[in-house]
């Protein structure tokens, strides 16, 4: 994480392994950091993929965050990244907040990115029941009601399948005060913004683990990927961190997804 970019109180850090091929910038999720995804940079770089992963504001090392966290403000961030690093159209991949602020960009200039890879997170513009309005309401009361120093272990513990993906949850999630996290996840509902109508308008990548129960993304993602057309990834063995649960599976199907667009593209 050798980049270092100043944005709007924060020290935004960054790694970009460089060179010529199709760029990747991975977000990661609410409470975790760049860790997450250091098994598919790993496999990307090594398949000539220009991979950048970073660090939300908050997170990880981009502390302290300067500024509060809002939706508005990590928009502005993952956007001042691409522009600093001068990446064309990059392939946005995104994990739970990470998809959602991806999804959410891709919304508002269609023309940034080549392609959009969403791993363990809502839809954004998907219609929502009244049970799932309720849900979205309901989660920061309950956030708010556990006691702080139980918050990493239980995150861990719902978000996680396998014991090493736990542990490093419980490491990445230790580093945000309750409070901390709470503006973020209120930030991640902020993003929720159902349009029925609304299709993704560059190719699309869905991917959730096969134990993920974190929100509605179970119940939503495969509603998704009917009205998007395309197919729902559901990796094996995984909770919602399935990037760290099973990241082979995650592994072989980013790389697929990004040889069919390479494909595509020398047509």
């Amino acid at each position: 994480m050798a980049g270092v970019l100043p944005v709007d109180g924060c020290d935004l850090r960054y790694s970009d392994s460089g060179g010529e091929g199709m760029p990747v910038v991975f977000t990661h999720g609410a409470g975790a950091d760049h860790v997450m995804f250091d098994a598919q940079a790993d496999h990307l770089r090594a398949r000539g993929f220009r991979v950048v992963v970073w660090d939300l504001r908050g997170h990880g090392r981009s502390q302290p965050a300067g500024r509060p966290f809002t939706a508005e403000r990590a928009l502005a961030d993952l956007r001042a990244l691409i522009g600093h690093l001068a990446l064309e159209r990059p392939v946005l991949a995104g994990q739970s907040l990470g998809g959602n602020l991806s999804q959410a960009l891709v919304r508002r200039e269609a023309n940034l990115a080549r392609a959009l890879i969403v791993i363990d997170s809502a839809w954004n513009a998907g219609p929502l029941s009244w049970s799932e309005r309720l849900l979205l309401k309901l989660a920061a009361p309950m956030l708010l009601a556990l006691p702080a120093c139980r918050l990493p272990e239980l995150m861990a513990a719902a978000s996680a399948h396998t014991p090493a993906a736990r542990a490093d949850a419980r490491r990445a999630f230790s580093q945000l005060s309750k409070k901390e996290f709470v503006q973020v996840w209120k930030a991640a509902v902020e993003l929720v913004a159902p349009d029925p109508g609304y299709r993704t308008p560059i190719p699309l990548c869905l991917i959730r683990g096969q134990y993920d129960r974190t929100g509605t993304i179970a119940s939503a993602m495969p509603r998704w990927a009917r009205a998007e057309g395309v197919e729902e990834i559901v990796i094996a063995d995984a909770g919602h961190l399935s990037t760290q649960d099973n990241p082979q599976a995650v592994n072989a199907a980013i790389e697929s997804f990004l040889r069919t667009l390479t494909r595509q593209e020398q047509r």
